[in-house]
């Protein structure tokens, strides 16, 4: 090259650095969700941590990088950098185990903030010293400092918003997590060998930045516990909403398959009898007919494994489902057995609600986003679009985790904002109160008209798995009700401080997951022919 045709292609080859450096924070910064997920769920604080880490990162880059661009003013050293944070994004992956295993007797906050710092912060970092150290590069080809550096970084904001948008809407859904990070570290690590080539003429070096990047097999998934019970993954795949996840577990003859997102169980089932093996599912299948018997129309948001609709489906009843993730509607089919006369709508249950349509006699919400349910669904502008959907001996159901004896602020202000919209408010605890301490799953009932027992004649007439027998029992005891003045407040779109008040809650779900599940699961990749099914 020439010097002025040399001095265009690095200003061009700065631009794209710009560019895709920019693109890859947010890509680091939106894949740190699926990474600390499975371990401290999706949470307003693992948020928190994210955005916190990301921004202290890219400040410490900027700081460093623009001391390191003013003494070492050659693009090499800032093509090394680049190389650098390639390699340090290929470390995470391999290194998100261990550093979770050690963040988790942190607690649910400092364990979060603590492993993004660890897994996330020095990859960040390294990123945020590239645009300081472009402006340096560039000001020696450029006249209007003023100028270049508002280009630069506005290219390198453009290539976040590319890198969310992408991230969000694309990778995601059709590439693994790991997936992700090595084309992440691919294009770093090429940017780097791209300034090598073209302008250094270095092909070993090259050739050596290249080789981390060689394909590694899969392992499958499979372990055993303690107490002898076999574990296996099934099926895995990265939705737009989670980390999904299928997992089998055999104990002599007995054999049972859980569906998690993002490490929550979202439903358990014997796989030779097809009968759910937790008391909740029971409650939401039981309690409302029982209430309510003889009715022809249900509607459950929040598909899971599908359990709770296929039961209302083989009493005859027809029964919508509403999920927000594509993929549900599949595994319930694939690997639970759901099979259903009732309509499928892949949409926001709020959205749902909000738009016309038919009114159910049963309406089942067992919907959760991390380790809650999330707060749309939960206020009092939700539940009157719930209400105008039902007919009028109707009946509203949720499976909550909810408190009944400590910090009982969010629960009770969950059953006071469902007494302001319907007439009566019923608690059922899927636990034994006096032996735990109060928290726990919740279903809870709701619906106008006088107060209603459930007819315990028909709850005799269905089966029942061992495994769930004890606590579904318990359906026969008078629902729980809160003492007089218990403190509480209305939740409204405008303020629903769930996030904070059940944090506690949250790290109580989240350590209970950890204590009973195996983390190779929460953490493990998907055997090929595994994936061949998923997908096939």
């Amino acid at each position: 090259m020439t010097g002025t045709s040399a001095s265009r292609g690095l200003l061009a080859y700065l631009v794209l650095t710009a560019v895709v450096c920019g693109g890859l924070v947010m890509v680091l910064e939106v894949l740190g969700s699926r990474v600390i997920g499975p371990f401290f769920g999706v949470s307003l604080y693992v948020w928190t941590s994210l955005i916190s880490v990301t921004l202290v990162s890219l400040a410490g880059g900027y700081a460093v990088g623009g001391v390191l661009a003013d003494r070492f003013r050659s693009p090499t050293y800032l093509f090394t950098i680049v190389m650098i944070a390639g390699l340090l994004a290929l470390a995470i992956p391999p290194l998100k185990s261990p550093v979770l295993a050690a963040c988790v007797p942190l607690g649910l906050r400092a364990g979060s903030l603590v492993g993004t710092l660890i897994l996330f912060g020095p990859a960040l970092f390294a990123l945020g010293c590239v645009t300081p150290y472009i402006l340096r590069v560039a000001v020696r080809e450029l006249d209007n400092l003023g100028r270049a550096a508002g280009g630069f970084y506005a290219l390198s904001t453009l290539g976040s918003v590319l890198g969310t948008l992408a991230t969000g809407f694309l990778l995601i859904g059709y590439l693994g997590v790991t997936e992700i990070f090595r084309l992440a570290a691919l294009l770093l690590i090429a940017l780097a060998c791209g300034y090598f080539i073209i302008f250094r003429r270095r092909w070993l070096v090259t050739a050596a930045l290249l080789a981390p990047l060689l394909p590694t097999a899969d392992a499958p998934v499979e372990a055993r516990m303690n107490d002898g019970t076999r574990v296996a993954l099934v099926a895995a795949r990265e939705s737009f909403y989670g980390a999904i996840k299928v997992v089998d577990y055999r104990y002599g003859a007995l054999h049972t398959r859980e569906l998690l997102i993002d490490g929550l169980v979202q439903g358990g089932m014997d796989v030779g009898t097809g009968l759910p093996v937790y008391e909740y599912t029971y409650f939401l299948q039981l309690l409302p007919y029982a209430t309510h018997p003889g009715g022809e129309r249900a509607l459950v948001i929040g598909l899971g494994a599908g359990l709770v609709p296929r039961w209302y489906e083989s009493r005859g009843i027809v029964t919508d489902v509403v999920d927000i993730d594509p993929s549900i509607a599949h595994v319930a089919r694939t690997y639970f057995g759901y099979r259903g006369a009732g309509d499928v709508i892949v949409a926001d249950a709020r959205s749902f609600l909000s738009s016309p349509g038919r009114r159910y006699d049963y309406i089942i919400v067992d919907v959760f986003n991390g380790d809650t349910t999330p707060g749309h669904v939960l206020s009092l502008e939700a539940l009157r679009l719930m209400k105008a959907r039902l007919n009028r001996e109707g009946v509203v159901a949720f499976n909550l985790v909810g408190s009944l004896e400590r910090h009982t602020f969010m629960t009770a202000s969950v059953v006071a904002t469902l007494g302001a919209v319907f007439e009566q408010v019923q608690i059922f605890p899927t636990f034994e109160l006096e032996a735990t301490d109060g928290a726990g799953n919740l279903t809870i009932l709701a619906y106008d008209g006088g107060p209603r027992r459930a007819n315990t004649a028909l709850l005799g007439h269905f089966p029942v798995h061992p495994l769930a027998a004890k606590g579904v029992g318990s359906v026969l005891i008078a629902p729980y009700e809160f003492p007089a003045k218990t403190p509480s407040m209305l939740l409204t779109d405008d303020f629903n401080p769930m996030d904070v008040h059940d944090a506690w809650l949250r790290e109580r779900v989240r350590r209970n997951i950890l204590e009973t599940t195996n983390w190779g699961i929460l953490l493990g990749r998907l055997p090929i022919a595994a994936f061949e099914r998923f997908y096939g």
